[in-house]
């Protein structure tokens, strides 16, 4: 096995363990915390900081694994990740809103910087050089690793609530914690030093890209994810268990199936993303063309409900249809920023540019979750879908500026790898 491809797995084994931890602690923390008595309002409250440090750690993380390495700053997040699962350990008095908003401060800073790192390495395990064949296979790289990160956070939905069940919240978090770090201590092991390290220490204001094509897809980025939140966070839970009547099994059964369903096509987006002309890849024409399909749905949805009573359709298939399309549709817009960024990036910049990048998207989900109770309790769940739809309308106006790939460059050339 090649020496890029060996690392790639493991790379990508201790992403898929780690977003396993990362789904499970959210329900975990869901579930027991609303059996304790907090308000559904408390317990998204929780999740707070865990956003907030999402950003935070964004600006910061692609700087410091461009000064000390990838693979250095995916291990300490993961060990950060072990600390906030102990935290919750402690015995119930102790675990105050600010005492776990602080855990899952901790949380999201380590999810973000093991996210930053995994994608990152991607662009650096396969290289820019077509001779070595890297680059052919790096939209088909970064989509497996980020659809295959999605599913397996609705598997952790599930791990979590399983583990809940059978041995308790402390032991599930015991379990959870034992185990991600013995994936540490082996990635630890088997991965090379440097990777990702530039030879000269950037500054921190090198934090910010200076590539116009960067900025533009930061800035959809932040209106996609905004897009999806402003109804997934809150709204949708609350309806399907307030409005619909849904258990608490079947709620987040939907949510976690929802989740799975968007990483696998998210994983196989290189299969339905065409190449354009003269070997283009997927560009910006490709973010704008999905960008308009994704903005008609949840105008679709809303409508929809809005015509339900008078159409005498229920409102519950209705709602879960379209929220299967989005989910499709949004998974291919996701796969081909995620893949944009990384052709965008300069090689021995890549980890400053999806800091950057990531930064925009946390920026986008803090949004969307706070917009997403704020909107439900004023205006419901159809204000939240016509919030959504004007988010992704954002994002088309934003990537009218994203660049074509030009089709004689190593990063076409990946990208003219679709079949």
């Amino acid at each position: 096995m090649h020496q890029n491809t060996r690392n790639y797995l493991i790379v990508t084994a201790g992403y898929w363990a780690f977003t396993i931890t990362d789904g499970a602690i959210r329900m975990l923390v869901v579930l027991y915390f609303y059996l304790l008595g907090y308000s559904p309002f408390e317990v998204a409250m929780l999740f707070l900081f865990y956003e907030v440090f999402g950003i935070i750690t964004n600006a910061v993380g692609g700087w410091l694994g461009a000064r000390i390495g990838l693979n250095l700053t995916m291990h300490i997040g993961m060990a950060l990740q072990v600390l906030a699962l102990a935290m919750l350990t402690v015995p119930d008095p102790w675990l105050s809103v600010p005492y776990v908003m602080a855990a899952q401060a901790l949380s999201g800073i380590a999810k973000d910087l093991n996210k930053m790192s995994a994608k990152a390495t991607v662009k650096s395990l396969t290289g820019t050089s077509p001779e070595a064949g890297g680059d052919t296979r790096l939209f088909k790289y970064v989509a497996v690793l980020t659809g295959s990160k999605n599913a397996l956070k609705g598997v952790g939905f599930f791990v979590g609530a399983a583990l809940l069940e059978t041995i308790g919240f402390r032991g599930a978090l015991w379990v959870l914690a034992g185990t991600l770090l013995l994936v540490l201590i082996v990635t630890a092991l088997l991965l090379p030093a440097g990777v990702g390290k530039m030879k000269q220490k950037p500054g921190f204001s090198q934090v910010f890209a200076n590539t116009p094509a960067i900025n533009w897809l930061a800035a959809a980025r932040f209106f996609l994810f905004g897009a999806r939140d402003v109804w997934f966070v809150v709204a949708l839970p609350v309806f399907l268990k307030t409005v619909l009547g849904w258990s608490f099994m079947q709620v987040g059964g939907f949510m976690a199936a929802w989740v799975i369903g968007y990483g696998f096509v998210q994983a196989t987006a290189p299969g339905l993303v065409r190449r354009g002309r003269a070997g283009r890849g997927p560009g910006g024409g490709a973010a704008r063309l999905w960008s308009l399909v994704l903005a008609g749905i949840p105008a679709g949805i809303a409508m929809a409900l809005w015509h339900a009573p008078t159409l005498d359709w229920a409102p519950g298939p209705v709602l879960v249809v379209g929220l299967i399309l989005f989910g499709v549709v949004f998974a291919i817009n996701s796969a081909v920023h995620s893949y944009l960024i990384l052709a965008y990036a300069d090689a021995d910049k890549v980890a400053l540019n999806v800091g950057f990048y990531y930064m925009a998207n946390a920026g986008g989900r803090l949004a969307g979750t706070v917009l997403s109770g704020l909107v439900y309790q004023l205006q419901g769940l159809e204000g939240c879908l016509w919030w959504s739809t004007g988010f992704v309308l954002m994002a088309f106006l934003l990537s009218l500026r994203l660049p074509e790939l030009p089709a004689h460059t190593p990063a076409a050339a990946a990208a003219a790898e679709i079949t």
